[in-house]
């Protein structure tokens, strides 16, 4: 493959285009619309999964040959899928619900040749263990980094590393909503070499 080739990443999160920019790729970044409503009896990981794709194959026909990027992040804890918050005192209670305890992030990434339709996946699992947190420090941390928009309400790239005890996974980045070290192994099977 031309390495050339351009690229878009499907995604309108400046986390991602952040990350992204970090392996000194050339990009454009689209925002796919796209239905994230998670369907009956799906896995958090075959969610994630699904999302990548879908977000990479709702821009094939604009892009019609390039390579399309496509990420989704599920976090899951106890048997539940934790929602983005969208506000405050939803923020507050899913902290509360999390505190002390571990929450498993799968981001899962999507490579899509939109030429020879050629699709290729990846997942990523972090699991996360939150500090034990008092009802204050948790209405302090959410009144200053607002994570209304991060499924889990916080931004380990912000102040929200102060609320984790422990990480273990085999890329931080994906915690962000990027596994960018399983992104470059997908782009090399592609003919993308970062370092060429």
């Amino acid at each position: 493959m031309d390495q050339d080739k351009k690229i878009i990443l499907a995604s309108s999160s400046p986390y991602r285009q952040q990350l992204l920019s970090k392996i000194n790729l050339k990009f454009t970044a689209v925002a796919p619309e796209i239905d994230e409503t998670s369907e009956e009896r799906e896995s958090a990981q075959q969610l994630a999964l699904r999302l990548a794709q879908n977000k990479a194959l709702m821009l094939q026909q604009r892009f019609d040959n390039h390579l399309i990027i496509g990420s989704d992040q599920v976090a899951y804890f106890n048997g539940l899928q934790l929602e983005k918050p969208g506000n405050r005192s939803r923020s507050i209670q899913q902290l509360k619900m999390i505190a002390g305890r571990t929450v498993f992030f799968y981001t899962a990434i999507c490579v899509l040749d939109s030429q020879s339709k050629t699709i290729k996946t990846e997942i990523d699992c972090c699991s996360v263990t939150f500090r034990t947190l008092s009802l204050s420090e948790i209405e302090n941390y959410v009144d200053l980094d607002k994570p209304y928009h991060c499924a889990g309400s916080f931004k380990s790239e912000g102040l929200g590393i102060a609320l984790i005890k422990k990480i273990d996974g085999d890329d931080p980045n994906s915690l962000i909503g990027l596994p960018i070290i399983k992104l470059i192994d997908l782009l090399t099977e592609f003919g993308i070499k970062i370092l060429a």
